[in-house]
């Protein structure tokens, strides 16, 4: 397991200790004891119990036992989200940059984080007319975007009221969707439909729709889409957006039932 690479140490000390403690803990199969971290890592036993205590608690290392310890699931979770997102770019960009050609409007790639939408990838030129209102890395609320709304019909009922709750719906422009029962209606026609759309609401002058792309275990990961302004959007490419999702989704392993 690298952390760091060569001549870098964390300005953090408690950062460095932690990470010399999940080093230590990957280079053992089996879950390793107080004293041999201790030993392994020339940290005080109380010093490394403390932070491995913290570690526990974020689920990053496992007690299986009192007095031992082993890397923990958290550290998959993340690893595989970090797999999903390194393949999927990889996977789109040849047919992100063929829709493009077809469309001439920018395509983007975008993942959930939390409550909104990072925008991992994107295909445009300046041909397109518009200005790129979401560079890559940038962020959006999930219910005023096209792929945001892709994330939240996959949601059940609760999750998306628990949304609702804890972001207040909070609006950007005079289209965006600020009621509850207005997001259930437009996620179901979301579901029905395979396609997501965002009208104007983060971005005046602005619409998208967007497709979902799936893993070989059928989950949503990102959302592909197109951006256009308002009066250039063209319905006819739905079917090619959608088709493009489908086909980089079989590139991942997917197959549609």
């Amino acid at each position: 397991m690298t952390t760091k690479k060569a001549g870098q140490v964390p300005v953090i000390q408690v950062i460095e200790r932690m990470l010399s403690l999940l080093d230590a803990l990957a280079a053992q199969q089996d879950p390793v004891s107080l004293k041999l971290l201790s030993e392994t890592t020339g940290l005080h036993p109380s010093t490394a119990h403390r932070i491995l205590n913290d570690l526990a608690i974020g689920r990053l290392v496992d007690r299986p036992e009192a007095g031992s310890y082993r890397l923990g699931m958290r550290l998959l979770e993340l690893g595989n989200l970090v797999k999903a997102r390194l393949d999927v770019r990889d996977a789109a960009l040849g047919p992100m940059r063929e829709l493009h050609k077809l469309t001439h409007q920018p395509v983007n790639l975008s993942v959930r984080q939390g409550d909104e939408i990072v925008y991992i990838e994107r295909t445009y030129s300046e041909r397109s007319g518009m200005q790129v209102v979401r560079a890559v890395g940038g962020r959006a609320p999930l219910h005023l975007t096209s792929v945001g709304k892709l994330f939240l019909a996959h949601e059940d009922p609760q999750r998306v009221r628990a949304y609702a709750s804890r972001t207040g719906l909070a609006g950007h422009t005079r289209n965006s969707i600020t009621e509850l029962s207005a997001l259930e209606r437009e996620l179901a026609q979301v579901r029905q439909s395979g396609m997501a759309r965002d009208n104007e609401e983060l971005e005046l002058g602005v619409r998208c729709m967007a497709a979902g792309i799936f893993d070989d275990q059928g989950k949503l990961i990102a959302g592909l889409s197109v951006s256009a302004p308002a009066d250039r959007l063209e319905e006819s490419w739905a079917e090619r957006v959608k088709s493009t999702a489908q086909a980089i989704s079989n590139s991942l392993g997917h197959h549609h039932p």
